[in-house]
Formats: C-alpha cells, structure tokens, sequence
C-alpha cells in the first residue's frame, strides 16, 4: 500500500476535512523540522538565532515544535536574517 492509497483509506481522500487536517499538520511540522535542521547546521541555540531576528527563544521554540504557526514575513526575516540563508517557495498545481 502507498502512502497516499493509506492516507485515503484512513483518512479520506484530498479535499476531505479530515485528510486536509492531516495534510496541513504535515506541512507544518515539516517546516519547523526544516528550521531546526537548519539553525543546528549554523551551530545556533534557540536564545542566539531569536537574538538575531529580535523575537523569544520561546517562539522559536515553538515554531520548531509545531506549537506556533509562523507568518511568511517572520519566517522569511528567520531565513534571510537570522540564519543567513534564502527561502524559496513553490506552488505546484
């Protein structure tokens, strides 16, 4: 069974509340592990990459842990300022 013949099973298929739920969840859990995996690359601590972009080690945190959703221009000033790095961004149809 693929993945996406399993998300149908067990959770509708796209368009459906619950597999969009799943889907949303997934997306925002994968950028704040993104985020992490990136600030860890640059040898940062939370309280150092909040530092830089004038923001708490606890927002950070929860952006990280899927806790807080993050506005593109907060996280654009993330990439860009506080690790020094470009977001790229894609929409596929």
């Amino acid at each position: 069974m693929t993945l996406d013949e399993f998300k149908d099973k067990h959770y509708g298929v796209e368009g459906t509340k619950e597999r969009d739920d799943l889907d949303n969840g997934y997306e925002n859990f994968k950028l704040g592990s993104l985020l992490h995996e990136a600030r860890l690359k640059k040898g940062m601590t939370q309280a150092e990459l909040a530092e830089k972009v004038g923001t708490t080690k606890s927002y950070i945190s929860k952006i990280e842990n899927n806790i807080k959703e993050v506005r593109l221009s907060t996280l654009q000033k993330i990439v860009k300022i506080g690790l020094g790095g470009q977001l790229d961004l894609s929409i596929h149809l």
